[in-house]
């Protein structure tokens, strides 16, 4: 798919994907045909597979070719089949036009469309349209790792609030929740820093023009919010780490807590075991077989046993 979109004043309109791509200020092309790579190609574009998008190498995600800058960067958002994963995004800079090629749906790439005329960067030209994407971007990153403190938030409150020890359910869902809260931030922190990778080689490229300055102006100012987002995101990364520890912890002490139990019935039963095993016997020199008190006896003596046992270990603390 494609999608082209032209300068309207201060925002974006988006084209028609039938017209000519020399009439587009973005193109983005999405999951793009051989027949749009081909297109593109006439204006001058190398138009990297997915497979030259997922080499590690610096040196393949962060080149300049024929005058222009390409820069991919990994980024959260959603496969065809609606799971949710990181994958690459390259951006192309060069000949007043910013291309974009992705394989999947990051949400920004929608939004950033109907909200250009409000970016603080404006659309006046390819650069500006560039950095405009990237603080929707990071507007988005934002709103993840403010949902998972949200959702730390509420798995502290189901682990901590009440008797949680005695809710096995509840510590489970709490640690199922916390791991998915694992992987967002996981890919949050993979995007911030492949983002400062491609901010800091954009900074450093560019060119002499009119608007050069404002233009480093405001990628060192984008660079500054995502400074931030990762600081944030260590704090939720540890904050994570040490919910996850409380929870362990929770759930060891409620399989002490089951332990405890079991050994506390074994224990008193088993002065009452002992007693049962020794009448059992049926010796010959057991005088109390013969007489009529022994049967009641020997079920004092097991109760007897139980009941002792039992204040000794409240008397202990024990129980």
């Amino acid at each position: 798919m494609i999608y082209l979109y032209a300068r309207d004043g201060v925002g974006l309109r988006q084209l028609s994907p039938d017209s000519p791509l020399t009439d587009a200020a973005w193109i983005d092309l999405y999951h793009p045909t051989d027949g749009q790579v081909a297109e593109a190609a006439k204006l001058g574009l190398s138009v990297p597979s997915l497979a030259d998008m997922e080499e590690i190498e610096i040196s393949n995600r962060l080149y300049r070719e024929d005058g222009r800058d390409y820069m991919t960067a990994i980024l959260p958002g959603q496969t065809m089949d609606r799971q949710q994963a990181s994958m690459p995004v390259t951006f192309i800079i060069g000949s007043g036009r910013l291309v974009t090629v992705r394989h999947h749906a990051p949400r920004p790439f929608e939004t950033f469309p109907t909200r250009a005329d409000k970016s603080s960067t404006g659309c006046d030209s390819a650069n500006h349209i560039f950095l405009g994407l990237i603080e929707e971007i990071l507007g988005r990153q934002a709103d993840l790792l403010e949902a998972v403190g949200r959702a730390l938030d509420a798995s502290s409150r189901q682990v901590f609030v009440g008797d949680a020890t005695q809710k096995p359910a509840v510590l489970q869902d709490a640690l199922v929740l916390i791991g998915a809260q694992g992987e967002v931030l996981s890919r949050v922190r993979l995007g911030l820093m492949t983002l400062e990778r491609a901010l800091a080689y954009y900074s450093q490229t560019l060119g002499e023009g009119a608007d050069t300055r404002t233009v480093r102006a405001q990628a060192k100012a984008r660079l500054r919010d995502l400074q931030a987002l990762e600081v944030h995101a260590d704090f939720l990364s540890a904050r994570l780490s040490q919910t996850t520890d409380a929870t362990l912890g929770m759930v060891n002490l409620a399989q002490n807590m089951t332990v405890r139990i079991v050994s506390v019935v074994a224990v008193l039963f088993l002065p009452p075991t002992l007693i049962a095993s020794v009448y059992g016997m049926n010796f010959h020199n057991m005088p109390e077989l013969d007489t009529s008190w022994g049967y009641p006896l020997s079920l004092g003596l097991m109760v007897g046993s139980a009941v002792a046992t039992y204040l000794f270990f409240k008397w202990k603390n024990w129980l």
